[in-house]
């Protein structure tokens, strides 16, 4: 499977200093933009302190499960049968930046452009998911082909280029870039997936995934942000995203 690479690269983003880790970053308080991050366009998708901006998927307007869990500035998935959540507004190209921590054994995702239809039943229907899990305890991690299952994977696509997760109980930085049919996928600030989200190297991607056939998967160019109920715990904070 072919990489983008040299001219498909998106230099301008992956040097974009506001993104980049420096030694005034660490003293930021969790889930609040700095200064220059508000002038940049960030804005919150998780506040600290509710679950507004947030709905169940196929339920907006409706109480979201008490199993998802706002605590110490962190939103928890603290049992299964909670259902995915998705943010009540939707985006298309976009820098999406939030920490996620996965317990023992656990497995989750993210998911973009999730196209809430009730034809539709879950978010993975059609929106691509990138792969939270502990790649150490899950099966998850061993299937699929080449690694495209693990933590930072497109899942059931396209394997991380390098491995820097770090372990279950520790929390991850993750940051998914969305820009003029490209994507690319950092952990840990070091770039591990890139790929086209549209054209035939796309289609060349879903037809040798689980998803090949799928009626909706990947057809959307804007959508929600998803956070999966795969049944296991997960912590998330430090949501936030920069229409691009």
């Amino acid at each position: 499977m072919s990489m983008y690479s040299g001219a498909g690269e998106l230099p301008a983003l992956a040097k974009d200093k506001i993104t980049m880790e420096n030694p005034e970053k660490s003293a930021q308080k969790d889930n609040e933009l700095t200064a220059a991050e508000k002038k940049a366009g960030w804005k919150l998708l998780f506040d600290g302190k509710t679950t507004k901006g947030w709905h169940t998927y196929l339920k907006k307007g409706e109480e979201i499960s008490p199993k998802w869990k706002v605590e110490n500035g962190t939103l928890m998935l603290t049992d299964g049968g909670a259902g995915d959540i998705v943010t009540d507004e939707e985006f298309g190209d976009f820098e999406l930046e939030m920490e996620w921590k996965i317990a023992e054994g656990g497995n989750s995702g993210i998911m973009y452009h999730v196209h809430e239809d009730p034809k539709f039943k879950a978010t993975y229907a059609t929106g691509p998911e990138v792969q939270v899990l502990d790649d150490a305890r899950h099966p998850d991690a061993k299937q699929g082909k080449n690694g495209n299952r693990v933590a930072g994977s497109l899942y059931d696509m396209l394997p991380p280029t390098t491995n820097v997760t770090k372990p279950a109980g520790q929390f991850n930085k993750v940051r998914i870039v969305i820009k003029d049919g490209k994507a690319e996928h950092y952990m840990n600030s070091t770039k591990v997936v890139e790929y086209p989200t549209t054209g035939p190297e796309w289609e060349k991607m879903v037809n040798d995934s689980k998803f090949k056939g799928w009626e909706g998967f990947g057809k959307y160019s804007k959508g929600h942000i998803a956070l999966q109920d795969h049944g296991n715990v997960v912590t998330f904070k430090n949501i936030k995203i920069r229409p691009l």
